[in-house]
């Protein structure tokens, strides 16, 4: 593909980031607090975002498949309007305060969110290899604006209906992802060259054996399981058991979305000069940064430290793992190899999405930072062996 082309697709894949990842920032801001509203019991309250990280996980590797078998730009469309159908059913279920119709719309705004996950790869398949870094870090920037976006639909949309409270939230995201489907529509993003064939591929057992594939894939579902497990149960903490207001737990919430991709206009840069294994292994230090600040205070500066050092951390450990995945598998292996990295990530996003409620609620705040200390050390130890591995070779 023409330089040209490449940079009109990636600029186009990045403002569609920052669409796609406002949904998931209003929904990792708010899902949560409206959970708390809606649910039976408050040990249910997490549910709905764990709704939301079960229709993604499930259908991650469809995902991944459909971009390969129909064309990305058609994938990535048919993506953008299940995100509309998603604003409108939660704004449903808010306004009957069923919390089924919720979580079930919050399903399939995970669902919507997993075609999103695949503008990474689509851009990283679409430059040479020396350019990998930089194409998935421009587009994974495009989440800065989401950021500011996802928590400004929530603050702004919080009371715009009287007595549903967030459902002017999601109905302008119905709106927003109109508009994401007509950016989408004007990209030219050309098929892999694996998915009319699979001639020529490499066996998945041997795919799997691989230091090239399974590090990468181990230390991105390390970096993004430590930074849902955390961050799902951060606003949580905040409102129910330190008692601070809901615009607090919101404001924690956006500067970790911010910082979550704020670095990734410089990220490649590093990489190119150090190497992904030392910028993953830089993130995951950065999130034992985060942890250490948690159990340090709790405190309004404590909570928004640690949700900067997640967010920083998780940025440098999976656009890190994501850049060192892509440069491990050949292009006839890739469908496959990023379907199983896709389910696997978003498999074990969605089981500590469901955990991190049900243990916020039975260990408290401090012992969820402490049983993720070791998860992080592990990643690390693992990034030690394969840089000593690449020595020897």
């Amino acid at each position: 593909m023409k330089n040209s082309s490449a940079n009109k697709n990636i600029a186009l894949l990045s403002i569609s980031q920052a669409i796609v990842g406002s949904q998931q920032a209003l929904i990792m801001t708010v899902g949560a607090l409206v959970g708390m509203t809606l649910a039976p019991s408050p040990a249910l309250a997490t549910v709905p975002i764990t709704s939301m990280v079960l229709g993604l996980a499930f259908s991650a590797g469809i995902a991944a498949i459909l971009s390969h078998r129909l064309g990305r730009t058609k994938a990535f469309m048919f993506g953008a309007t299940l995100s509309v159908f998603a604003g409108i059913i939660a704004t449903i279920g808010i306004f009957l305060s069923s919390f089924i119709i919720f979580c079930i719309a919050l399903a399939i705004g995970g669902a919507a969110s997993s075609f999103g996950q695949q503008y990474r790869f689509a851009a990283a398949d679409s430059v040479s290899e020396e350019k990998k870094g930089a194409a998935i870090s421009w587009v994974l920037g495009g989440g800065i604006i989401a950021g500011f976006l996802g928590p400004a639909l929530a603050r702004y949309g919080r009371e715009l209906f009287v007595g549903a409270e967030f459902a002017g939230s999601f109905i302008a995201l119905s709106g927003l992802a109109m508009i994401g489907i007509f950016v989408l529509s004007v990209t030219k993003l050309p098929k892999a060259e694996s998915q009319a064939s699979i001639k020529g591929a490499t066996p998945l057992r041997e795919l799997i054996r691989s230091p090239d594939i399974f590090v990468p894939i181990v230390t991105g579902v390390i970096a993004y399981g430590l930074m849902t497990f955390i961050m799902v149960a951060a606003p949580l903490a905040m409102v129910s058991s330190m008692g601070y207001s809901k615009e607090m737990a919101i404001m924690a919430v956006q500067w970790h979305m911010i910082f979550m991709f704020a670095p990734s206009f410089f990220v490649a840069a590093i990489i190119s000069r150090i190497g992904s294994n030392w910028v993953i292994g830089a993130g995951l230090l950065l999130i034992l940064l985060s942890l250490m600040a948690s159990l340090n205070g709790v405190g309004v500066g404590h909570f928004n430290l640690a949700m900067i050092l997640l967010g920083i951390g998780w940025n440098f450990g999976f656009i890190g793992s994501t850049t060192l995945l892509a440069k491990g598998y050949r292009p006839q292996d890739a469908a496959r190899v990023q379907a199983l990295n896709e389910q696997l990530v978003f498999g074990t996003m969605a089981v500590v999405s469901i955990s991190s409620g049900l243990l916020l609620n039975m260990i408290g705040w401090l012992s969820i930072n402490v049983i993720a200390i070791p998860f992080a050390l592990g990643a690390i130890a693992l990034l030690v062996w394969n840089s000593w591995r690449a020595k020897e070779r």
